[in-house]
């Protein structure tokens, strides 16, 4: 009977000291590894050269709702347009150098942006998101645990880019795809911070993209949210979108 108590006895020791012992913390490569598997492997991501949106975006606690199409083609070139009363406004980066047309306070003319400007533009061209060929652009990511997201203890990681700016981005625990992005820059000597908060993850030929983005400063409580109703993959894009307008615009 003593002999039958001390394996008992033991037996549950063992398996309390198993319980107590926490799971291996997950290293930076396999937290992208499953980042991108979730999104639907790194190969069907690659695969996708080019990415058209379209959708709505709420502005001023939803009181204005603009019309929003976005265009993406690899490598780093995007164009993004946004409608409302007549008034259209205009975005891009041909992989280089970035434009804009703000015909808000009468300015209907497409004007260069700074090297700063541009930076946001940059990080919205990765297709893939900023975890995706991290290596092979120059960026390093550290795992910073885990931290709490609206209620769900999500993974942290920062990234460091090339250029100094860095991404804090926040991976659900159970799906491992991104649920937030703080994104600190530094744009004309200052550092501004922009908090974007992802969601309603669909399929688009094979690979999941959030279809709920809502971003704005960091604290501020007047975000914009866009909803995209509409996704296509690899359609041809005519080049000359991304360009800067070689006439001003009438």
């Amino acid at each position: 009977m003593r002999l039958f108590l001390s394996l008992l006895l033991t037996g549950l020791l063992c398996s309390i000291l198993h319980a107590q012992t926490p799971a291996p913390a997950l290293t930076v490569d396999q937290l992208v590894a499953k980042n991108l598997e979730a999104k639907g492997g790194g190969p069907a991501l690659a695969a996708i050269k080019s990415l058209r949106l379209e959708g709505r975006m709420l502005v001023n606690q939803g009181q204005l709702e603009f019309k929003v199409s976005e265009v993406k083609e690899r490598p780093g070139k995007v164009r993004a347009d946004a409608a409302i009363q007549g008034m259209a406004l205009v975005q891009a980066y041909d992989g280089s150098s970035g434009w804009k047309i703000y015909p808000f306070l009468g300015r209907k003319d497409p004007a260069k942006m700074t090297t700063d400007e541009a930076k946001s533009l940059v990080e919205e061209a990765e297709i893939g998101g900023p975890l995706e060929n991290w290596k092979a652009d120059g960026k390093t990511i550290t795992y910073l645990g885990t931290e709490d997201v609206e209620g769900t203890q999500a993974h942290k990681l920062k990234l460091v880019r090339k250029n100094g700016d860095v991404s804090y981005v926040y991976l659900d625990p159970d799906y491992f795809l991104e649920i937030r992005i703080l994104d600190q820059r530094m744009e004309q000597g200052a550092r501004v911070e922009v908090e974007t908060d992802l969601g309603d993850y669909e399929k688009v030929n094979g690979v999941y993209f959030p279809f709920s983005i809502e971003s704005g400063n960091k604290g501020s409580t007047d975000k914009q949210k866009v909803i995209l109703e509409k996704a296509e993959a690899n359609v041809p894009v005519d080049q000359s979108i991304f360009a800067f307008p070689a006439k001003p615009a009438k």
